[in-house]
């Protein structure tokens, strides 16, 4: 009766902190193309409201000198980098976004499916200047218009990237892995801890003797 009491506790203890609050795959893959989609969203309503209200290299305060705005058309990469290779970075952008759109349908992890849902809206947001804005197809230069001190004039995509990266580096940190398992995580008990099956083992193997033995020594005596 103690074994099975051991035992049944022991399951529990291991199975209720992971089915707690446990996100179906589904639901998950909501989160990455919900995501993407409102990253995306913000980032081309943003684009279109600096081509209406910002002159080109014009610099406008928003919070004073911490952040100004100022319009830029960047044929490179995030933060104006490899602005001679446009049709490359369009590449890219563009195998990344699939690949996330793959990825979204198998993540099991909501850190993940967020990390993602960042970088799905960042990397469509840009390629879609790359694909829709002068010079043409495939090297449309992307618009910019955030400016930090000291920092290269960037936008919300590129935003959503950075904070992506910063997001699974945390996710890689604490060991979650892809699938939604954690490196370290403890097993399932498997009947050898002390309040297990082999309780009753360890009191036989421990130098007490058993009642047989007993019965067998009062006999002989």
């Amino acid at each position: 009766m103690q074994t099975e009491a051991g035992a049944s506790l022991n399951t529990t203890d291991a199975s209720e902190p992971r089915g707690r609050g446990r996100v179906t795959r589904p639901a998950l893959t909501a989160v990455v193309l919900g995501l993407g989609l409102l990253v995306w969203t913000l980032d081309k309503l943003s684009k279109e409201w600096a081509l209406r209200e910002l002159t080109p290299d014009v610099v406008r305060p928003l919070l004073g000198e911490v952040l100004q705005l100022t319009l830029l058309f960047n044929p490179g990469a995030a933060f104006s980098l490899g602005t001679g290779v446009t049709p490359v970075f369009t590449a890219i952008q563009a195998i990344v976004s699939v690949a996330v759109v793959i990825a979204a349908f198998r993540v099991g992890s909501a850190w993940w499916a967020a990390g993602l849902g960042l970088v799905l809206g960042g990397a469509t947001g840009n390629l879609t200047d790359r694909l829709t804005r002068p010079p043409g197809f495939g090297h449309g230069h992307v618009v910019d218009f955030l400016m930090l001190p000291n920092w290269p004039v960037f936008n919300l995509a590129d935003s959503a990237i950075c904070v992506a990266a910063a997001v699974l580096a945390v996710v890689a940190f604490r060991g979650i892995g892809f699938d939604g398992s954690r490196e370290g995580a403890p097993a399932r008990d498997s009947g050898s801890g002390p309040d297990s099956g082999g309780g009753s083992g360890s009191d036989s193997g421990s130098g007490a003797p058993s009642a047989a033995e007993e019965s067998r020594e009062q006999r002989d005596a």
